[in-house]
């Protein structure tokens, strides 16, 4: 457990210092940290939540509900905020939905996937006004092994959402972004695309950019993807450590 706070504690006053080199213009919010606990044990992520860490991210749908209906999670970590930030299969959608303090999916992609997380929240939800949180995944780096929507098609799905998916709430962009950019090179293209993705659903479609949240940054590249005005990194191995190989599903 000490190498773990010790981790945590690295990674935060990591990002306070990147957050301290910020334009003017991304001085209005912190950034958030997601603690991405994929294959690691319950354990661990206790031991993380009682280091003062709240938001954990999970890639695969059965290992998040398996997690968040740990008794030791349910029991220790009351108001733990999860992340879903994997592809995620419509066939998979009602037992994500039902896992207990589901936070966010930050992956959607699709008007199926919208339309279907609209339609199944609405018949799960407890309470009648809250609506899920969503971002909407963007591929930045146009590589065909990765999820998310083109970059041509964000501002119209963003307009679905918010025109049919009205137990949606649209919060945000996010993109993975190549792997192993570096960063001397000059700023993440990836990060600026999503950027500029924002911009323009914010000229198109009205909404105040200040309310058009960035998902973007993990542990090789946090750092830059803060100072960058991401509102949202998800880091694992910098917290975690390694991760073993498993196939899951």
């Amino acid at each position: 457990m000490a190498e773990l706070i010790a981790n945590l504690k690295v990674v935060r006053d990591k990002i306070n210092v990147a957050s301290a080199r910020r334009p003017l213009e991304y001085k209005y919010f912190e950034p958030r940290l997601v603690a991405v606990s994929k294959f690691k044990p319950v354990e661990l992520i206790v031991d993380a939540y009682k280091a003062g860490q709240r938001h954990f991210g999970e890639n695969y749908v059965n290992e998040l509900a398996e997690k968040g209906n740990h008794s030791s999670i349910l029991e220790m970590c009351t108001d733990i905020c999860w992340h879903f930030i994997g592809h995620l299969q419509r066939n998979k959608i009602n037992k994500l939905l039902t896992t207990p303090n589901l936070y966010i999916i930050e992956t959607v992609d699709t008007e199926k996937i919208a339309s279907a997380l609209n339609a199944a929240w609405s018949k799960c939800r407890t309470h009648e006004n809250l609506k899920l949180k969503i971002m909407v995944q963007v591929n930045t780096s146009n590589e065909q092994e990765k999820s998310g929507c083109e970059r041509t098609q964000v501002c119209s799905l963003v307009q679905y959402i918010i025109d049919n998916c009205t137990s949606l709430e649209f919060v945000g962009l996010m993109t993975i972004g190549m792997f192993g950019y570096d960063v001397t090179k000059g700023p993440n293209p990836d990060f600026l695309c999503l950027k500029e993705c924002r911009e323009e659903v914010s000229k198109e479609l009205g909404i105040d950019s200040k309310k058009i949240e960035l998902s973007m940054g993990m542990s090789s590249d946090y750092e830059h993807a803060v100072e960058l005005g991401s509102t949202n990194v998800r880091v694992g191995t910098a917290i975690f450590g390694e991760r073993p190989k498993k196939d899951i599903s």
